[in-house]
This record gives C-alpha cells, structure tokens and sequence, in this order.
C-alpha cells in the first residue's frame, strides 16, 4: 500500500514542475527631492553610453558628483524606482550562502556588477558584497580579467568572478560578473550595490552571457520576454517608497494591457541594444518632418529618463510647441512655457503610442521660472553617426515607456507595445495607427497600482491603494505573444484552473498518503 502512495506522488511531480510561469515583480518607486535630478548629467551619461562622446573628450568641470543611472524592473522581485521616475531597482542574492542586493535593472546595457567589499569610494551606505563569505565565488583565471566601465560622471573597475546568482527563483550556478573593487564617488547611492544588465551579450564590457540570456540558454523561461509596466511618480507627494510598476520575466501580464501587443523586429541582424526604428513623430496633433530608415534607429531603453535623438529632427519637435526655444543653462535641451501641454506622439512602424504631457514636463528650467524644461533633447549635438552604423540615433526611455506596456522578445529580435489596460492607468482604448491624427496623451493615472504576491509566485493579483480586490495577471506562453499579444481573460483563467489543479491533487495526494 505505501508503493501506491509514492507512486501517486511521483504522478504529481510532472504536473509541478512542467509550468514554468513567468515571474511578475511588483515595483517599489523611490521618490526624494526634485533636485536630486540633474538633466545635463543624464544627456551627458547619455552621449557617452551611445558613443556619442567619449570619456576622455569630457573635461572635468564637465563630470559632476553623481550620474543618476536609471533603473529597470526586473525578473522576480521587488523594484525601487527612484529619483522621480529615473530608478528602478530589484533585488537579486548572489553566493553561497546568499547574500541579497538592490541592483540597477537596465535595458540599455548588458553587464552585471556588484561593489565589493575591497572597494574603495563606496558609499559608507552601500551594501557590500562579503567575497570571503561565499564558498561558491570562482575567481576568473583569465588574463583580461580586469575590467573598466565608464558612465557619464565616473566609472567602476574590478575583476571577474563567477558565483550563482538567483533572481526571483531562477538561478545560474556559474554566472559572470564584475566583482568592482573602484568606483567613481556618488555613482551608485543609498541600498544600491550594482547593475543588471537586460541587453544582448554583444555590447557586455565583461563580454559574459548576461543573465537574462543565460536562462534563456538554458531554456529556463517558458518564452523569451522581458515585460514592463512603469508608472509616474505623483509630483505632490512627500512619500518615498511608493508602488512604481510591474516587471514579468518570461512572458506578459494580461492585466496591464489592452488588445494586441505591437511588436516590431529589430532593424539589425546583429541583436545588441534593444531597438526599434522610429517612423513617425506627432507634436499637438500635426506630424512633425524627421529623418525615417537607418538614421531613426532608436534604443528603447527602461534604464534611460528621457527621449534624446538628432539635433535636426529634434529642433523640429520643439518648433511645433508654440513658446518654445533653446535653453541656455542646459546645452541640448528645449524650454516652453510650464502652462503650456504638450502631446506628443511616436511611431515605430505600427501605432501611433501618445505620451502623457505630465512626463513631457521635467519641471522649471530655474526656481520661480516661467519656463519648464522638456524630456526630449539633443543627444547628438550635431554629431554624426552614419546610417546603419548599429549605433542607435535616437535613445527612447522612460518618459515614453510610462504610457504603454513594453514587452522585450528575444526570438524572434522584436519589440512590442500595447496599450495599457484601465488597470494600470491606461484608457483601454487602442491607439490610432501612425497615419492617423494624434489625440492628446491620456490623462495620468488616478490610481496606484501595485502586486501583492509572494516572491516565486506565478499568478498575482492587483489593489488599489485602498486595498479594493482587481482582476489577477497571468504570464502568456510564448505561443501566446508571438502573434501580437491578447489582452483577454483566458490566460488568467488558465492559470488559475492549473493552479486550483495542482493544489487539489497535492491535498488529494496528502490525504491519500496519510490513510495508507
């Protein structure tokens, strides 16, 4: 008779681990004061990340103090964002035992680093990773290896190291990173310990598999997907950790969007940053003349704040905003009156996807000042990249990722948006295509949403701040968002069926153990 029962529980041991749901992070956003932002440290940061400039042709006076580098949400835990919309950041545990960090959870680069507890400059408040505590930590042999990576206003520099490394419930025993033992003092602030790349391997200082892409290898993810729902900071208030947002790795969440999602493929053959090209700008609902092909490669990046592009195509944004003009203070960077909103669309081959005049504001060009800075500047100065250089010519971020719901597909190379759902604040309704007139941007969101789930779990639900009960997420197969994304309720009903499965057989298989 106990045969029965430990066959009856070996039946059960396929039905678990055959769903490999996608993770769903719920997202914490950071807030501290206004001035904690500065716009030309960003453009700066920018410029060299993208090639734009190079590190040795910054003067000093140029680097200020700290280069506030932006954070993505990410795989299976929770994320800060932090410096208004600028930040986010989850948690992932490195070694043996683990030991747990606040990293930068960015796109736009492919490189893990964690400061070490040999590093000198560090923020006295900066976790530290214990080398000498983890048994599992494999110094690299190789003779290169010694790396340098340059930011905007500093750099960070160490050796490499391989140790398992964990992020919401998915694991790489021996994955690659940078052990920083130098940095730049103020380039990381507060908890954060370091950066998670979310790019392709291509682009990685290290040139180590980053570890999106090593679960994927290893086929790990139930579809190749990074998926993003970032909300805006409430400008008002005086709280500093607020809900900011939803990352799912290995799939989507049906309850963040609306309709199809609209993925478009990469424009290089070669993956490297994540990119898309930009077909179509509208400014107060009339379309605006830009440079459309090779020279509109644009880098959609969850690590970036702002939009920066041509200085040609962005000078002609800013002409259709009436009011509107260089600002002397911030090189690169437009002003127009603060009364004044505006709406502005972009295509990428596909819909028309508006972009709410409050993440268009990036506030007062000075205190008391009639005149508001916006969030889409110069980033070439001038400079010329030639078409098809692999070198993207426009760098999209947050202020256009906040209104749409963005899914990062490795197979095949693609982006996709989708509009968000009522939920996450969106309107529900679908965007018009790039041919059509531009509306203006939505209305910000009135609700803060946040997920209320247990690390590891599959299925979360979402509440208001009021605690009010709102339809669950459900990751998609990759099946699922391969033809474009649904925003229906079968995904959700599917997992919630499997789950209620699982969880009636292993109470059957309990109780019939128990009697025999």
């Amino acid at each position: 008779m106990p045969s029965l029962a430990v066959a009856f529980s070996l039946l059960l041991l396929p039905t678990l681990s055959f769903a490999q749901e996608p993770i769903h992070v719920p997202l914490t956003r950071r807030a501290p004061s206004a001035v904690s932002f500065d716009p030309n440290e960003e453009a700066l940061r920018l410029r060299m990340r993208y090639g734009f400039v190079k590190p040795d042709d910054v003067p000093p006076s140029s680097r200020r103090r700290r280069a506030p580098i932006r954070r993505a949400s990410s795989a299976g835990i929770p994320v800060t964002n932090q410096d208004q919309d600028s930040s986010y950041f989850g948690s992932i545990s490195i070694g043996s035992p683990a030991q747990n960090f606040d990293v930068i959870l960015d796109t736009g680069s492919s490189d893990l680093w964690l400061a070490s507890d040999t590093c000198t400059d560090c923020d006295p408040s900066t976790p530290l990773f214990q080398t000498s505590k983890s048994t599992s930590l494999q110094p690299s042999n190789s003779l290169n290896s010694q790396v340098v990576i340059r930011y905007g206003s500093g750099s960070v520099a160490g050796n490499l190291a391989s140790d398992t490394v964990t992020m919401g419930g998915f694991t790489i025993s021996q994955q690659t990173f940078l052990v920083v033992d130098r940095l730049t003092s103020g380039l990381l602030d507060g908890s954060v310990s370091g950066i998670m790349g979310l790019a392709f391997q291509s682009i990685a200082s290290t040139r180590a598999t980053p570890f999106w892409q090593a679960l994927a290898n290893n086929n790990q993810l139930s579809s190749q997907e990074l998926s993003f729902w970032l909300t805006r900071a409430d400008p008002n208030s005086q709280t500093q950790n607020v809900p900011g947002g939803v990352f799912t790795l290995g799939g989507t969440n049906s309850s963040l969007f609306s309709g199809d999602i609209d993925f478009q493929d990469m424009p290089v053959s070669q993956p490297s940053f994540w990119l898309l090209s930009l077909s179509a700008v509208t400014v107060q609902g009339k379309s605006v003349q830009i440079t459309t092909g090779n020279s509109a490669v644009s880098a959609i990046d969850t690590g970036t704040t702002l939009i920066g592009g041509p200085s040609n195509d962005v000078a002609a944004i800013w002409a259709a905003v009436p009011g509107s003009g260089p600002s002397d203070a911030n090189q690169g960077f437009f002003h127009f009156p603060c009364n004044t909103q505006v709406n502005v669309t972009l295509s990428f081959g596909g819909k028309a996807w508006p972009i709410n005049p409050q993440d268009m504001n990036i506030g007062q060009e000075s205190r008391g000042s009639s005149l508001c800075l916006g969030a889409i500047f110069d980033l070439s100065m001038g400079t010329n990249i030639p078409a098809g250089s692999g070198n993207p010519n426009w760098v999209v971020g947050d202020t256009f990722l906040k209104n749409v719901y963005s899914v990062f597909r490795a197979s095949p190379p693609s982006v996709g948006f989708a509009q968000l759902s009522s939920l996450a604040g969106g309107s529900g309704a679908t965007p018009p295509s790039s041919s059509s007139s531009a509306p203006g941007a939505s209305s910000p969101p009135t609700t803060v949403l946040t997920t209320v789930i247990p690390v590891g779990s599959s299925s979360p639900s979402l509440t208001d701040s009021a605690g009010a009960g709102a339809p669950s997420g459900s990751g998609s197969s990759g099946s699922d968002t391969s033809s474009g994304g649904s925003g229906s309720n079968s995904n959700a009903a599917s997992t919630t069926k499997a789950s209620a499965f699982v969880m009636l057989a292993s109470l059957f298989g309990t109780i019939v153990m128990f009697f025999l």
